[in-house]
């Protein structure tokens, strides 16, 4: 269990943010149900930032802690190589696009 590090006890907390956190819930739900109806989806379709945000949704009920550190490390680009040309870039891509294996 936690070393009660927050301000906050559980209730006040709940209290507090619940609903905010609910609506972002929902959110989340439709933002998938969109890509569920999209009109050009088929059994294929897929986007590396989709699958992170998939995988990353399963770190929230893994009952481990850390979740906020983990999910950002998830999203994180490790990489020390720098480009050598932003040709091609549209700017930020929020996840990490996996290079095709050779």
């Amino acid at each position: 269990m936690n070393s009660g590090s927050c301000p906050l006890d559980y209730t006040a907390i709940v209290d507090a943010y619940f609903l905010e956190h609910r609506a972002k819930l929902i959110d989340l739900a439709a933002f998938l149900d969109r890509l569920d109806r999209a009109n050009d989806v088929t059994p294929d379709s897929t986007d590396f930032r989709v699958e992170a945000l998939r995988s990353a949704i399963t770190i929230l009920d893994d009952g481990q802690g850390n979740r906020a550190k983990r999910v950002l490390e998830h999203f994180s680009d490790r990489s020390t190589d720098l480009p050598q040309s932003a040709e091609g870039m549209k700017g930020a891509l929020g996840a990490i696009q996996k290079k095709p294996s050779t």
